[in-house]
């Protein structure tokens, strides 16, 4: 598939400008004294040494050594483009013009050798890192490191015995009056004969009206 030819317009206007810049130099540098292809060649030479200052100016850190370059060699085209502009007399020439048209050579060549040898700025190197060789280290001494002892973990606090309920004491014999018994016993027998169950020692004590171990022991008796 072709590819389409579009004109920039930057690029013509670039042609244009380059066309006119060569035509004045040459112009200039022929009303000089230089006749032939050496009038020529000094439009040549100044659009070079403009060439390589930008390319050297796009290119390195350090652009001082450039920008003086370009500067040049821009002035020697605005001055050639001036001077052919009616502002110079091409048929008279002044001397001090052809001496600095006749220079131009050796001032190029000087500023091109030095666009194209000077050293960029180096990036500075990173320091190499160290290297440590394991099998070349003195072996490291063998420290036996005493540990304190740990101390030996809380135990839960031992419970109190628990005291086992002291036994209760059987009550003591109660001495029963034999009237009371006799008596008691009837309270019983009427019971019994009543309610066909035999009385029990809360009964006889709410009939009797006596201590409850009293009652207790005549219940037994009447057993």
């Amino acid at each position: 598939m072709s590819r389409s030819i579009r004109p920039d317009a930057v690029l013509v206007q670039a042609f244009i400008a380059g066309a006119l810049s060569f035509s004045h130099l040459h112009d200039l540098a022929e009303a000089a004294g230089q006749n032939g292809w050496k009038a020529w060649a000094y439009p040549i030479s100044v659009d070079l040494l403009l060439v390589a200052a930008w390319r050297r100016m796009r290119t390195h850190a350090d652009n001082r050594p450039a920008w003086v370059w370009f500067v040049i060699a821009l002035a020697a085209s605005l001055g050639a483009n001036i001077a052919t502009a009616g502002m110079l007399d091409l048929d008279d020439v002044p001397a001090w013009l052809r001496i600095l048209v006749a220079g131009w050579p050796a001032l190029a060549f000087l500023g091109g050798t030095l666009l194209a040898h000077t050293p960029a700025t180096a990036p500075a190197e990173p320091e190499p890192a160290v290297s440590l060789d394991v099998s070349d280290a003195d072996p490291v001494p063998d420290v036996t490191v005493e540990r304190a002892p740990e101390p030996a973990p809380e135990l839960p606090p031992t419970p109190a015995p628990v005291a086992a309920p002291e036994p209760v004491p059987a009550p003591a014999a109660v001495a029963v009056p034999p009237a009371l018994l006799d008596h008691a016993r009837k309270l019983a027998n009427s019971h019994h004969a009543t309610t066909g169950h035999p009385i029990d020692a809360t009964t006889l004590r709410a009939r009797l009206g006596v201590p409850a171990p009293l009652a207790a022991a005549i219940t037994a008796q009447l057993a």
